[in-house]
């Protein structure tokens, strides 16, 4: 067949007799003419241009959209783009039925289509160089195009062409468009007036484009790459070459940052509040706020929504269509010919052209897919722009809360903590969901509607089975949210007793009571695993009824149909109602979650409410005007939202320029002499009663004023209470000027997650001579010589945990350093030792504040220094006993000023000593143990990684890449194996069955529809049909219960083995491992890791298999169906391998990049939370504020890279699937054996599309969760204690040790066989009862002799004899249960006091009030309600630190050992418990052996005999008083400087 233009079977062709324009063909000749301009204008603009686009401004430019009409021209372009299509389509199947070739028919569209891409391609290039100039040649070109168009319809309706024909619509609809595009282009000109007028408008990129910083460009790009994600290939192909980083993903373009959707939700809120202002009962709703503030986005993304499910009908009808056609063909294949004068098709005849339909399937896809992307991508985007603001919002309102809404534990941290944690993420959950809500009932109804018009009313039988198991679903959804809430209840238990073990690990260990805490925390462990099996259970009938429920829906639809219709099924019905099916059951199931977690977000804004109305701090005269706060100022100031903020400026200065006020460097000098007076003072810590009453003090200016008092008296109270964070029940608080920033060190030390300096300096500049006096006066530097990397070391939750004495220290040198008038200092001295506390006297208060002339407050149990006082306040039960000089006081208060001489009498002379002798610290040492053996906590950290490093020696790129995507196998079958192999057998096994089934159920029914229907006895054939179909469905519908129950029922047993290991390897840990080991490290293991492996990892291995194994199946099918769909399969297969491979790599970091920064959030929030106080006091609310929008960006931008990341890949993987869809149609079009077979073969191409991305997106989830357990594995190769000793425990005697003698021969202990021996050849011989004293300096290996008597350490020579027995051959246990220690640290546990003194519960009531009477403790117990059965909190906190130790020494008693040992127990409590504490030692441990390690000295001169240590050598072993007669000996010394 020769080819030519007009085709060669007509004579007439050619013919122009009739005028040029009433020839067809010449019309279509025209209409190339435009086409063919514009290619040859374009082009060598497109060429050679493109090395000169030197007028990009920088480099963002090529995203930068600024032509009017951007993104119409773009929806205009791509509808022409499908008119073309069609244009084409309709021309070659018009052609087909001609007997020539008719060239004109179709090869102007193919021009057209050419020249519309090139069309947008030229644009592009325009816009991203701005060349407006060059649009001239389009506008050009759209006007001709319009020509020649309108001269082609005009000929159509000169013709009488009808209005059904298909080719008169298309040239109607492209007369439209290109009008509308020449509209667009006139506008371009109109608004930029770029060609005839004299000044173009000038224009400059958006602020977000200028910041370099800024590379989610999401709202920046052009409409294909917005749709398809094409901006984010350089992040996942560069995620490759090296991981994502903070850096790499940048910052948050302004529209989405925190700041600006606060200020929106803020105003909404506030607009709300006016509403109900005078309906007291009602409170103002936060849905409408939301509502206003981000109503649009959801509105667009539901339509997206709607058109998306719309689209998705196209899948069962053009199956129909196919089907049908297919059928047809193969019936009658005699077509007949046209004749080409009316060579007009209507669309019926069009649409029923199987290829036609299998383009239009594909297009359809396409489309379906990227308006469901985009959907999700809006409510994902608007999710994370409310959270920022709600994040704001409760930030805002924590920084106002009244502190005895936290005392009074109305709002606990808890409470907050979940507010940040979980309440925002259920809105921004509901918000990611909510489009669901209102889109679902409209695709069911659609549903319902198109299978009635397939089979009749047996669909409604199908359609009913549906919706009468929905219900169950929804029960099913509520049950596991039911058992998950219990779920998570125990496991914040035994989270808490967790916790509550590994930081009185060291205790439990001595008093050998692991195994009690660990069986309790086992206990929990059960309750969680009982309330997890529920939560298993329930899952897996949720993941059941979800398989079910289509293959119960389709059994009784089509049992029902083969029974009450004549006419046979068919496969173009019963393919296309399967595929209804599916598409009715997903938003059925997902309607279960969408309610549930609807309830879910109510039940979270009824919480936000009321934490947003609860009690604020009151708003006394100082807290005025110049503390104008941020936020607030920025609302003041209309000019915040986007255009106002200088870009050159990072946010924070513009938000503390905003409120400079307050940030007053220079100190105004004061004149007064009262800097602070209050009047007739009563204070309440919110129950109404006073806790202060009738207080009248003034505190005088520039001076330092002593508060003093018993413990529990008010005098922390009356701090707070000046600082206004009590109620004022009445009375007022005068401050001589303006409140500025006081400077307040709390009694309880509060450290910020930072650096040691940045805890210092508080965010006031860095000013070195300060800060050295600061650290010197608060002798920190020894401490921070002994950190790893000195002061820029991070300590608190994520770093270092110091001491107490340590973390007090900083924050006092925090009080120090900042340049504020006034310093409230609340016990500064209580965890020093004496010799600290007198430097910190002399050098911080005495020399640095008075020479600052600073006034200062200060809270003291130190008598020794009320000389040094110019004031003095002293309490007693919420009342001031006493104010004035101490010369005032000694004059008429001679009882209270004879009290306090008594109890100072021992000190008075030593502030003249000279103070350089040795400036030690008890606590250095754990630091420093903590510190020197740094290699090995590193060591503990890498073995993660060095399962794999140890075949690649040479560190190259390749090595590392391929490491980056190795799905981690390994450690996957560990997982697998740990939950048992006859489980995993089962599961496997089960998997692979179900699957089958469901194949041999469609294959089935393909046979079955596909039968010729001549047959004439069909109803025994229908029976027999029917019989196999209802046994197979049964099959399958057994087969789904089983797997779903096998998987779960795996996971729970791995998750309960691995916990097991876990905890049993822990506690029996060495102590070593717990100094060396962060303790959030090894929490995280009990928590975030354990929760992965409980709840997480299980569903995802289902559903990982599962969708495996569909698509696997599925290709299974299509292949078996029509071979040739393999030869296509490689291509695809190749790029899906190629797509997940680089998505997981770049996944795994932006879920490692989320993790990572969602705890320094939620870190940031807790520590606001608990130094409240502090930051009032300091006035630092906005710098807070600014760290904490920073915090809630950097983690908001991470989770919008995720996000977009996870659409990146779906839209790949859709677009795959369409592109099998239309493979597997062609193929099995053209080459498939039956007509059933051809719908199998659609069917299951349409379910690879759903499940693709599935697979790949749980493959990345699997990945990132098997980090979990790799990590839990890598503590279970940890060395244990050796528990077991040579003896067995029922050859010691029950009663060992009874005299309590101890020979210490030739000792020698390390803390690691690794490490430098820190005690050696340690002789000793101490007779039973005495009372022996050991000292030293720091480091002198006075603490490891008081743990070598438990075997804590490593005794690597000599022994230790006690009572005649070598302890190293006693098992663990029973040495340990059988000595007593009391600790520096007082550790009490969350329980009653009865199980504090005595967990094991061996000794009797009376036992246990001797031993709290010895401790001064009965009356303080008796008085509490419930008596030894009161509840003490967790750590103690409801016990003052001196009451607490006190209870360790009752404690130390109520076990009746005859050996005591005391390690510097009375370094943290006042003087009175201090002597208490000595008497107590001296009277009823009488008669048992005493081993008290001093840190003052003074305490052992009583001694009957001392061991002075020096660098792990005994050097000096006598009594005192003979050592004293040494004048050059080491214990003389250490008297002096301390005594």
């Amino acid at each position: 067949m020769r080819l030519s233009f007009c085709g060669n079977d007509n004579a007439s062709a050619y013919n122009i007799s009739a005028g040029v324009l009433r020839n067809v063909c010449f019309v279509d000749a025209l209409n190339l003419v435009p086409h063919v301009f514009l290619l040859f204008i374009t082009f060598p603009i497109l060429f050679i241009g493109w090395g000169s686009q030197s007028s990009k401004v920088q480099i963002h430019h090529n995203t930068w959209l600024h032509f009017p009409g951007h993104n119409l021209r773009w929806i205009l372009t791509f509808t022409l783009l499908f008119v073309h299509v069609c244009e084409i389509a309709e021309g070659i199947v018009s052609d087909t039925q001609m007997k020539s070739r008719h060239l004109h028919l179709f090869l102007p569209a193919i021009m057209g289509f050419v020249a519309a891409t090139v069309s947008i391609v030229y644009y592009h290039n325009i816009e991203t160089s701005n060349f407006p100039k060059l649009l001239l040649a389009l506008f050009l070109y759209w006007i001709m195009a319009f020509v020649t168009k309108t001269i082609k319809l005009v000929r159509y309706c000169q013709d009488g062409v009808p209005f059904s024909q298909l080719r008169f619509c298309i040239t109607g609809i492209m007369v439209i468009l290109y009008g509308l595009l020449m509209a667009v282009e006139i506008n371009v000109i109109r608004v930029r007036r770029y060609v005839f007028f004299m000044n173009p408008q000038k224009v400059k990129p958006p602020e977000d484009l200028q910041d370099l910083g800024v590379r989610f460009l999401q709202p920046f790009v052009n409409l294909l790459s917005k749709a398809t994600y094409w901006w984010m290939n350089t992040l996942i192909i560069s995620a490759h070459k090296k991981p994502v980083d903070l850096k790499a993903i940048g910052k948050l373009p302004i529209a989405m940052r925190a700041l600006t959707n606060y200020v929106c939700l803020k105003e909404a809120y506030e607009e709300q509040k006016k509403k109900v202002a005078d309906q007291p009962n009602r409170s103002p709703s936060i849905w409408l706020a939301m509502y206003s503030a981000f109503g649009r986005p959801i509105l667009l993304s539901s339509t997206f929504r709607y058109l998306a499910d719309l689209l998705g009908f196209a899948g069962p009808l053009c199956i129909s269509g196919i089907v049908q056609g297919f059928q047809n063909t193969t019936n009658n294949t005699n077509t007949t010919e046209k004749n080409p004068s009316n060579s007009y098709l209507s669309s019926e005849e069009f649409l029923r052209n199987v290829y036609v339909l299998a383009v239009l399937l594909f297009l359809a896809l396409i489309l379906q897919r990227t308006f469901l992307q985009a959907s999700y991508y809006v409510t994902t985007e608007t999710g994370i722009n409310l959270r920022g603001a709600l994040l704001a919002m409760i930030y805002n309102k924590i920084l106002r809360l009244s502190t005895s809404n936290l005392s009074m534990g109305e709002m606990t941290l808890g409470q907050i903590n979940n507010l940040v944690a979980i309440e925002t993420n259920q809105l921004m959950w509901f918000l990611f969901l909510c489009p669901n809500l209102w889109a679902m009932p409209v695709q069911i109804i659609m549903g319902v509607i198109l299978l009635y018009n397939l089979l009749g009313v047996s669909a409604l039988v199908g359609a009913a089975v549906i919706v009468l198991l929905a219900p169950i679903q929804y029960f099913i959804a509520t049950k596991l949210a039911e058992a998950q809430k219990s779920t998570l209840d125990y496991s914040t238990e035994r989270l808490k007793k967790t916790n509550e073990i590994l930081k009185g690990i060291k205790l439990l260990k001595l008093y050998a009571w692991e195994h009690i805490f660990c069986t309790s925390v086992e206990e929990t462990r059960m309750k969680e695993l009982t309330s997890l099996k529920t939560f298993a259970l329930h899952t897996s009938l949720s993941i059941f009824m979800n398989a079910a429920i289509p293959i119960a829906a389709v059994l009784a639809t089509f049992v029902t149909y083969a029974y009450t219709n004549v006419k046979p099924l068919q496969p173009a019905q019963a393919f296309a109602s399967l595929s209804l099916f599916h598409i009715l059951v997903t938003p059925l199931f997902l309607l279960s979650t969408v309610v549930r977690f609807a309830v879910k977000a109510i039940i979270s804004v009824q919480k936000l409410n009321e934490f947003l109305l609860s009690d604020e701090i009151g708003d006394d005269s100082w807290r005025g005007g110049d503390s104008s706060v941020a936020y607030e100022s920025c609302k003041k100031h209309t000019g915040l939202h986007t255009k106002a903020i200088n870009r050159r400026q990072p946010l924070r200065y513009q938000l503390e320029s905003y409120e400079q006020p307050t940030k007053k460097q220079t100190r105004p000098v004061e004149i007064d002499d009262i800097a602070i007076k209050v009047t007739n003072g009563y204070f309440s810590w919110g129950s109404g009663l006073a806790t202060l009453s009738n207080i009248n003090i003034r505190i005088p200016t520039g001076q330092m004023t002593m508060i003093v008092g018993q413990v529990g008296c008010g005098k922390s109270s009356l701090l707070l209470a000046i600082l206004g964070e009590m109620q004022t029940l009445e009375g007022k608080v005068h401050w001589s000027k303006n409140r500025y920033s006081v400077a307040y060190a709390a009694q309880k030390p509060w450290l910020l997650n930072a650096t040691v300096e940045e805890n210092i300096i508080f965010g006031s500049p860095f000013n070195k001579q300060r800060y050295k006096a600061v650290t010197d006066a608060c002798s920190l530097q020894p401490d921070i010589d002994l950190l790893p990397f000195g002061d820029q070391t991070e300590i608190g939750e994520r770093g270092i945990n110091l001491s107490g004495g340590q973390r007090q220290r900083i924050c006092v040198a925090r009080a120090l350093y900042q340049n504020t008038n006034i310093v409230f200092l609340d016990d500064p001295f209580s965890a020093l030792d004496i010799h600290l506390s007198d430097h910190l006297m002399q050098e911080g208060i005495l020399k640095f504040l008075q020479e600052d002339k600073r006034t200062l407050v200060l809270v003291t149990h130190k008598l020794q220094y009320l000389p040094h006082a110019d004031w003095i306040i002293a309490m007693k039960d919420g009342m001031v006993l006493r104010e004035g000089t101490l010369k005032d006081i000694q004059n008429k208060d001679v009882e209270l000023y004879e009290h306090w001489k008594t109890l100072m009498n021992r000190q008075d002379q030593e502030l003249e000593k000279d103070m350089e002798a040795d400036q030690t610290t008890l606590e250095r040492k754990t630091l420093r143990r903590a510190m020197y053996p740094r290699e090995s906590k590193s060591q503990l950290e890498d073995e993660d990684e060095e399962e794999e490093e140890e075949e690649d020696e040479d560190d190259n790129m390749s090595t590392v890449l391929r490491l980056r995507t190795k799905m981690p196998w390994k450690t996957c079958w560990r997982y697998l194996t740990s939950g048992g192999f006859f489980l995993l057998f089962l599961m496997i096994f089960s998997k692979l069955l179900k699957h089958s089934v469901i194949v041999a159920i469609d294959y089935w029914l393909a046979t079955w529809t596909s039968m010729d229907n001549a047959n004439e006895v069909r109803n025994v054939d229908d029976t027999y049909h029917v019989a196999v179909f209802s046994i197979l469905s049964g099959a399958g519908i057994v087969l789904c219960l089983i797997t779903s129950l096998t998987v779960e029922w795996m996971g729970l047993t791995a998750a309960k083995n691995l916990h097991h290991n876990l905890l049993n390897k822990i506690i029996l840990g060495p102590i070593r491992f717990f100094d060396m080991t962060p303790l959030g490290l090894i929490l995280n293991r009990f928590s975030a890791d354990t929760n992965i492996i409980d709840q997480h990892i299980p569903p995802t291995l289902e559903s990982l298999t599962r969708s495996t194994l569909l698509c696997l199946s599925a290709i299974g099918m299509i292949s078996y169906a029509t071979p040739w769909f393999l030869v296509a399969l490689v291509p695809l297969g190749i790029a899906f391998y190629f797509i997940q491979k680089y998505f997981r790599v770049a996944s795994k970091d932006l879920q490692e990049l989320d993790d990572s920064t969602q705890l320094p959030l939620l870190c940031h929030f807790s520590e606001t939370a608990e130094g409240l106080t502090t930051i009032r006091a300091f006035r630092h609310e906005a710098r807070f504020k600014q760290r904490m929008l920073e915090l809630t960006d950097t983690n908001n931008i991470a989770y919008l890279f995720l996000s977009a990341a996870n659409r990146w890949l779906e839209v790949r993987t859709d677009y795959l699937g369409a592109c099998i869809v239309l493979t597997a149609a062609v193929t099995s079009i053209t080459e498939g054996p039956n007509s059933g077979f051809v719908g199998l073969g659609l069917l299951y191409a349409l379910t690879i599309t759903n499940y693709l991305n599935w697979v790949v997106r749980n493959l990345a989830d699997l990945e990132v969760q098997m980090g979990a357990v790799k990590k839990v594995h890598s503590f279970l190769n940890m060395e244990s204690e050796n528990y077991d000793g040579y003896l067995d425990p029922s050859q010691v005697p029950k009663d060992w040790p009874q005299e309590g003698e101890i020979k210490i021969e030739n000792l020698c202990v390390r803390y690691e066989n690794n490490l430098k021996p820190v005690l050696k050849h340690v002789k000793a011989y101490i007779k039973p009862g005495q009372k022996v004293g050991i000292c030293g300096r720091t480091g002198s290996g006075k603490s490891s002799l008081s743990l070598a008597f438990f075997r804590m350490v490593d005794i690597f020579d000599g022994r230790i004899v006690i009572d005649g027995i070598d302890i190293s051959k006693l098992p663990l246990h029973t040495l340990r249960s059988r000595l007593s220690i009391i600790l520096q640290d007082p550790i009490l546990f969350s329980g009653s006091i009865r199980f504090n003194l005595d967990p094991e519960c061996k000794c009797t009531d009376d036992r246990l009030w001797e031993a709290l009477e010895i401790a001064q403790l009965k009356n303080m117990v008796k008085s509490l309600p419930g008596g030894l059965d009161a509840m003490v909190t967790e750590g103690g906190e409801n016990f003052s630190v001196g009451q607490r130790q006190l209870f360790c020494l009752a404690r130390a008693f109520v076990r009746k050992s005859s050996i005591l040992i005391m390690d510097e127990a009375t370094a943290s409590i006042d003087m009175a418990t201090e002597n208490i504490l000595q008497k107590v030692v001296m009277t009823a441990f009488a008669d048992r052996t005493v081993v008290t390690i001093a840190h003052r000295v003074s305490h052992i001169l009583d001694a009957n005999i001392v061991l002075v240590l020096s660098e792990g050598f005994l050097v000096e072993c006598d009594t005192a008083s003979n050592l004293l007669l040494k004048e050059d000996g080491l214990f003389t010394t250490l008297v002096k400087t301390h005594k």
